[in-house]
């Protein structure tokens, strides 16, 4: 095992990164295929006859639409003995916040576990209280580093170690691709479940790649660690080029256009803006009481690239100005390919500050744990605009797109 460099904020100074493997089967052309449907199609070798558990929830589907742990249960070739469910719940019955604690799951009978705010040696003893061999971890990210399902991932992974299980990763795609690493870097000390470690706002990795990555430069003890990679993935392509259907992976992640802009626009949960929850489009209408035409207007003016905003009101069902109508703006992304998340989201944070006599950070400073550190809050109320404060992480990122390199899996 490799040397584990514990810092991602100086690694401008670590050795030189090894290239992108140029042949593996993940780079093979053909149909595509999740890392679900390579290890069913091999016979779930992979696994033996290993006591599994599995780490899903709703998004742990096959293409045609059927859960995992359905189909797993159903085959004599695999033995799953339990399931582990994270924020949200196995099934996807709680909101933000919330989970669906222990119980037997009716469909198949297996046992349900619990792992939502759990981590350390309390998770590792789930795993052990479960009988299980090997833990098995299949769930959709959307590419943010706030998203929690990451970071029950990297808790997953440090619990099996000190729980002595194998850990298994299937792959599955980063829907709003893996061209390249945005936004700034989390600085240790701002670490809490929305961050653990310090990787960029929007990564642009798998879970699979996360992981590796993970193993290597973050836990102490690295877990015995298996990957299986998709094929037919490619870096450059969107959730909607490879005909997987999209579940919500948590209650207000309702479409891929909502994974679009949500590694931005989430800044505004640090905010006491809506960010949308309650409404149809959430992340993608922002406001609140009192916000006319010139926000869209100040945002509209800068010309950001691939996104432009339209003037809206709404009143959210609930969560912040519950049955109140509020102004704001809706982001309208026409060029994916263009548009910048994070920087878009600075940008209307910047803007609403400006045009919004009302605007106020969460008292608690989650926006600090959002973005990482206070750079983004103290120069937005220093009166700072959008480039001089995206300018202030360049080179964290870039330190950070070097590290990123190393455990890519495809092209």
């Amino acid at each position: 095992m490799r040397p584990s460099r514990r810092s991602l904020l100086t690694a401008a100074t670590a050795a030189a990164v090894s290239p992108v493997p140029t042949a593996s089967p993940a780079d093979a052309p053909g149909r595509f295929e999740t890392g679900f449907d390579r290890l069913s199609a091999d016979g779930y070798s992979l696994l033996g006859r290993q006591k599994a558990g599995i780490v899903t929830n709703p998004t742990g589907i096959t293409t045609d639409v059927r859960h995992i742990v359905d189909v797993m249960h159903a085959d004599p070739r695999v033995h799953l003995t339990a399931v582990f469910g994270p924020e949200h719940g196995f099934r996807g019955t709680a909101q933000a916040g919330g989970s669906e604690g222990r119980y037997d799951d009716p469909a198949t009978g297996l046992p349900v576990y619990d792992t939502y705010l759990k981590s350390g040696r309390p998770l590792a003893d789930v795993f052990t209280a479960s009988g299980v061999d090997t833990v098995v971890f299949d769930i959709q990210d959307v590419g943010a580093r706030f998203y929690t399902y990451i970071w029950t991932l990297y808790d997953c992974m440090e619990a099996a170690q000190l729980a002595g299980r194998r850990f298994v990763v299937l792959d599955r795609p980063n829907p709003v691709t893996g061209r390249t690493a945005l936004g700034p870097v989390l600085h240790r000390e701002f670490a809490s479940f929305v961050g653990r470690q310090p990787i960029a706002q929007a990564h642009g990795m798998t879970v699979a790649e996360l992981a590796k990555l993970f193993n290597a430069e973050f836990l102490t003890t690295p877990v015995e660690l298996d990957v299986v990679t998709m094929t037919g993935w490619r870096r450059n392509r969107f959730h909607d080029a490879y005909g997987l259907p999209w579940v919500p992976p948590s209650p207000n992640m309702p479409t891929p256009d909502t994974a679009l802009v949500y590694s931005g626009t989430c800044l505004f949960e640090g905010t006491n803006l809506s960010e949308g929850r309650g409404t149809t489009r959430p992340f993608e209408l922002l406001g609140a009481e009192g916000i006319d035409a010139r926000w869209a207007a100040a945002v509209n003016g800068l010309g950001l690239p691939g996104v432009r905003f339209r003037e809206a009101y709404f009143a959210p069902t609930f969560s912040k100005f519950q049955g109140k109508t509020v102004g704001g703006v809706q982001l309208h992304v026409h060029d994916r390919a263009a548009y910048d998340p994070v920087r878009t989201g600075i940008a209307l944070l910047v803007t609403a500050k400006k045009v919004w006599g009302d605007f106020a950070w969460r008292p608690d400073n989650w926006i600090d744990k959002l973005t990482g550190s206070t750079t983004v809050r103290t120069m937005t109320d220093a009166g700072a605009g959008t480039d001089e404060i995206v300018g202030t992480w360049q080179d964290e990122l870039a330190a950070f797109r070097r590290i990123r390199k190393e455990f890519l899996l495809y092209r």
